[in-house]
């Protein structure tokens, strides 16, 4: 299994709109985060973990060109304004199908790409939210050609598979329904939560010991939404992961300066990091 990081920013971004501070105009490629997302990968299946704002430039940089679902930790728009981007998957996993001159959808080829639905699994929260911001979209194609996302919505209380990997869905606190991922395959196992404040008592449970853990820091300074870095540092001491990874990090610290301050088997998760 590989998981790739696609974006390891806050919400607004690093480097941030008209922001001249050290970490905004560093010339460290490990200091331009985009926003939260990744790619999980393990030659069978393939799925991406939220659609963040810059989806489109990070696949076409890392060459993702497989994604056979989509899961989504919430719904706020740093995780979800390019879920209309994942039409190029329908059509990537569609069939060709005879078109001659004559049919409505003809454009001067013997062929026409008829694209295949892309399952979407969230929290039943998460997914009254996503069709109040998306309402057009649904399992039904647009009309005349109309390029427009096939998605099927699926519950992602029960735990799931994509391509051997198993996926199950935890609780976290957010201030917001929101949620992480347990994935585990080839006796391997990565917790994946990118925005809490708070990790409940029975979440904990499930994921001590996991191989990887992937945990939200914004900042050292303490916010009422996102993990600080004591507060992180407190649930992977809890965790006890293998090795544990921060994200959703702002423009406080750079990469080298984070490496610095954090205790041995920590450290900040960068764009197109591959676990």
């Amino acid at each position: 299994m590989t998981f790739r990081f696609i974006g390891t920013g806050t919400s607004v971004g690093v480097p941030q709109i008209g922001c001249k501070c050290r970490v905004c105009t560093s010339e460290d490629p490990r200091d331009r985060r985009r926003r939260c997302g990744a790619w999980v990968y393990n030659g069978e299946g393939a799925f991406l973990i939220d659609t963040p704002p810059e989806l489109r430039l990070a696949c076409i940089e890392y060459g993702i060109e497989k994604v056979d679902e989509v899961v989504l930790t919430h719904a706020h728009m740093d995780h979800v304004a390019a879920f209309d981007d994942i039409r190029r998957f329908n059509t990537i996993n569609g069939e060709k199908v005879p078109c001659a001159p004559g049919d409505p959808l003809y454009r001067g080829l013997p062929w026409r790409t008829v694209g295949r639905p892309i399952k979407c699994r969230a929290l039943p929260e998460t997914i009254d939210q996503m069709h109040r911001i998306f309402p057009y979209i649904g399992l039904k194609p647009g009309e005349n050609g109309l390029y427009r996302p096939q998605i099927e919505f699926v519950d992602a209380t029960e735990p799931f598979a994509v391509g051997g990997i198993e996926v199950e869905a935890f609780r976290v606190e957010h201030s917001f329904p929101c949620c992480g991922y347990l994935l585990k395959d080839g006796g391997k196992s990565i917790a994946y939560a990118s925005d809490c404040h708070d990790i409940p008592d029975e979440t904990l449970d499930k994921l001590r010991g996991v191989d990887f853990l992937v945990i939200d820091c914004l900042r050292k300074r303490p916010h009422p939404t996102h993990m600080d870095l004591e507060r992180a540092l407190g649930y992977i001491e809890r965790i006890g992961p293998g090795r544990a990874f921060l994200t959703h990090l702002c423009h406080d610290y750079t990469h080298e300066e984070w490496l610095r301050m954090l205790p041995s088997g920590v450290e900040p998760a960068f764009d197109g990091l591959s676990i």
